[in-house]
């Protein structure tokens, strides 16, 4: 069970943004969906304990991240959350094992052979051995992609939070890593929370949808009361598909 509710401000010398979400699931893979700037990326911050919050909670699995009433505010950490950022921040200075190890060292401690054998396990899972000593300079898109998910996934994450996924990716790649992102989800069997302005991340990834607009949930859509693979669409749609998503598209909109 994931449940949220976060309420936050953040400002500058020209405007300021209330947010005040909330949304409570046991589905395995959540979409948050709606237009650039509607707090999205934002909400995924706060889970993470990137941004600081003025009220709420952030609960999973009845463990509390975050609970402003009882004063518990896990740090980044501690929270057990893996992050997919949008531009995948990886080190450029560093290879692909690196990359993916990172969360794993320190400064004062090496990688732990049980941590070792994870990394290696990860690379040969997202099939990166072969790049194993590259730098992401040198990588493709989906290939950077795979890296930052590995690393994800390096840490042993109870949660994967994933901002736009695929919005760096060539049209014509997503609808492969979005199969591998599944199988990859699925594998793992980690709850995840994907942020989108893309409807067909929506139709071929979530289990449930919010809407979210003007930094609040104003929509909820059950996708898996039904067959939610059905809404996937083919590169030539057929007049049945389409009238699936225009489904999708009414329940969203």
């Amino acid at each position: 069970m994931i449940d949220v509710r976060l309420q936050l401000s953040v400002s500058d010398a020209r405007r300021r943004f209330d947010l005040d979400i909330a949304f409570a699931t046991e589905a395995p893979f959540v979409a948050l969906y709606g237009p650039s700037g509607a707090g999205k990326s934002l909400t995924l911050q706060a889970m993470a304990g990137l941004l600081p919050v003025r009220a709420g909670h952030v609960r999973l699995d009845g463990r509390a991240l975050l609970d402003t009433a009882t004063g518990i505010d896990l740090s980044p950490e501690a929270r057990g959350v893996g992050y997919l950022f949008q531009n995948y921040a990886l080190f450029p200075h560093l290879s692909v094992r690196d990359n993916v190890a990172f969360g794993l060292t320190s400064w004062r401690s090496r990688l732990k052979a049980e941590d070792a054998a994870r990394v290696d396990e990860l690379i040969e899972s997202f099939g990166l051995a072969t790049l194993a000593r590259s730098r992401p300079a040198t990588l493709s898109g989906g290939q950077q992609q795979r890296v930052a998910l590995a690393r994800a996934l390096a840490c042993n994450p109870r949660v994967l939070l994933l901002d736009e996924p695929f919005a760096a990716l060539h049209p014509m790649l997503r609808e492969q890593l979005r199969d591998e992102l599944r199988a990859v989800r699925e594998r793992w069997g980690i709850p995840a929370i994907m942020i989108t302005h893309d409807l067909d991340d929506v139709a071929a990834l979530a289990h449930r949808a919010y809407l979210v607009d003007g930094g609040r949930v104003t929509r909820e859509v059950d996708l898996a009361g039904g067959d939610s693979r059905e809404l996937l669409l083919p590169q030539a749609p057929r007049p049945e598909d389409e009238r699936r998503r225009h489904w999708l598209k009414a329940q969203l909109t």
